[in-house]
């Protein structure tokens, strides 16, 4: 175990190398410092010290700032991570299942406001200082931060002493790969905290979500709403079906419709709060009937403030007692313009280019199968090599990883290309995804639709274990029947 921690502590050893080697280089008159000095106080013999502040790129990441002080008086040192660039317009959350002694050296960002969960024993770390470390080490150093206060903890309250050396001999047990597999999360509202990903992980294994920040979480971070409207939005205290209003010209919708009802294709706006900066916006929504399949609403949303761009697709109707699985087979380049409609809760997936996109990912898109890989392949780049294509990834990528991706992406653009055959599957649980068919009503020999029976992992993550439609009012009864029993019981207890 003694090997295992020296590894994360190396991490942290290279950091701080990296930073006093950087210090060192020689530069010209006209070239810029790598690493800037500062004189800081330290906070434990509250003499001066150096404070060294290095930016760097993190790879499949992006740039961040490695702060490390040292105070030659105490001895004191403290290294921190902080993000270079701004706060992102939506939060982030990432799920790690950790399998095997290669995932605990996985590399993980955690921002100072990110919360880090280990979701197996229920055990949260708060926003708070930033780190750059591995799975391995953010165990190793959450156990030893609970060591520290275990001598006071076992003369004062000793039960509690036995439960914290529980959590700790868990976490030791965790972090030496002992006790595998285990369940991590890092939640950011800021964005900027990240897991390393790798083009082997199985399906469930990793998992990146985006999520839309609460008021709560935007006063946090210091983005404080506006209460000046943009021009043509009318905020009120309470938003009902009855106060849309038509952004289409009135005489396009028929004169005897209720106003209750949504009109297809009529685009209706109603203001909104950008979840980005908090500030007043415009979301529009669209109705629209897909032929053979069902209708469905597209939002959108754009706030002029921020420049915040979001479109989503969601289906209505109630839910199935199957899931459906599509599989359409691409063999020729008309095929990539088939629309397609990827729902929240589908699984994308391509077999033959190693390409697996989880629920919640992207959202709800519906567009075509070339527009879809598209922005895969889009964000994808974005999140490994970054917005500039000479930056390869950054200098600390291996080269087996590097070639790894770039062998991954050049299949990907063959496949937009419509250069090469391959195979998308849907998997919806609620099945409300849909790929067109060229040839309906009759059956289309490239696609293959059929139903399979939902797990009970699905139907809990769904909350459809907890929904009850039916029979509902006599399980209502039959509990106020009990209560009126219970009652009448602890009344005959008291007179007794």
């Amino acid at each position: 175990m003694a090997e295992q921690q020296q590894l994360a502590q190396d991490l942290f050893e290279d950091m701080q190398r990296k930073v006093d080697e950087a210090s060192q280089i020689p530069l010209g008159d006209n070239e810029q410092k790598l690493v800037e000095e500062i004189e800081s106080l330290c906070m434990n013999c509250h003499k001066d010290g150096i404070t060294k502040l290095l930016l760097t790129r993190i790879p499949f990441f992006r740039e961040i700032v490695i702060m490390s002080f040292d105070c030659p008086h105490c001895g004191c040192h403290n290294s921190e991570v902080q993000p270079a660039g701004e706060i992102q317009q939506q939060g982030h959350k990432f799920t790690f299942k950790v399998e095997t002694l290669d995932d605990l050296q996985r590399q993980l960002v955690k921002s100072d406001t990110c919360v880090f969960r280990l979701e197996d024993i229920d055990l949260e770390i708060p926003a708070g200082r930033g780190q750059l470390t591995n799975v391995e080490g953010i165990l190793s150093m959450v156990a030893e931060d609970l060591q520290t206060e275990q001598p006071e903890r076992k003369e004062v309250a000793p039960e509690i002493y036995e439960r914290i050396e529980q959590v700790i001999r868990t976490l030791n047990s965790y972090a030496s790969g002992y006790t595998l597999p285990l369940t991590i999360s890092v939640d950011d509202p800021a964005g900027n905290s990240w897991i390393e990903p790798s083009t082997t992980d199985a399906r469930g294994k990793y998992l990146r979500t985006t999520y839309d920040r609460t008021a709560e979480q935007n006063t946090v971070l210091g983005l404080a709403p506006t209460e000046e409207p943009p021009d043509g939005v009318q905020m009120r205290p309470e938003y009902h079906a009855q106060q849309m209003y038509p952004h289409m010209p009135a005489n396009d919708a028929p004169l005897d419709q209720d106003q209750d009802d949504i009109v297809e294709n009529q685009v209706y706006s109603f203001p909104a709060t950008c979840p980005g900066c908090s500030k007043p916006c415009a979301t529009n929504m669209k109705m629209v009937n897909i032929p053979h399949f069902k209708q469905v609403v597209i939002m959108s949303t754009v706030c002029d403030h921020c420049g915040y761009r979001s479109n989503e697709v969601k289906t209505g109707g109630e839910v199935p007692e199957k899931g459906r699985r599509i599989t359409v087979s691409v063999e020729k380049p008309e095929d990539l313009s088939r629309d397609i409609l990827k729902s929240e809760s589908c699984v994308l997936s391509c077999p033959q280019l190693e390409l697996q996109v989880e629920p919640g990912t992207l959202g709800g898109r519906f567009t075509t199968i070339e527009g879809l890989l598209t922005q895969v392949r889009d964000d994808l780049h974005s999140s490994i090599f970054g917005d500039d294509d000479n930056a390869g990834g950054g200098d600390s990528m291996l080269a087996e990883e590097r070639e790894r991706w770039n062998n991954f992406f050049e299949r990907l653009d063959k496949a937009i290309k419509g250069e090469i055959k391959f195979t998308v599957v849907l998997e919806d649980p609620l099945a409300s995804s849909y790929v067109q068919s060229f040839t309906a009503p009759e059956p289309d020999d490239q696609i293959k639709v059929e139903d399979y029976e939902r797990t009970d992992q699905e139907e809990e993550e769904l909350g459809l274990k907890d929904i009850k439609t039916e029979g509902y009012e006599e399980h209502a009864n039959q509990a106020r029947t009990e209560e009126e029993r219970a009652k009448e019981f602890l009344d005959n207890v008291v007179k007794q």
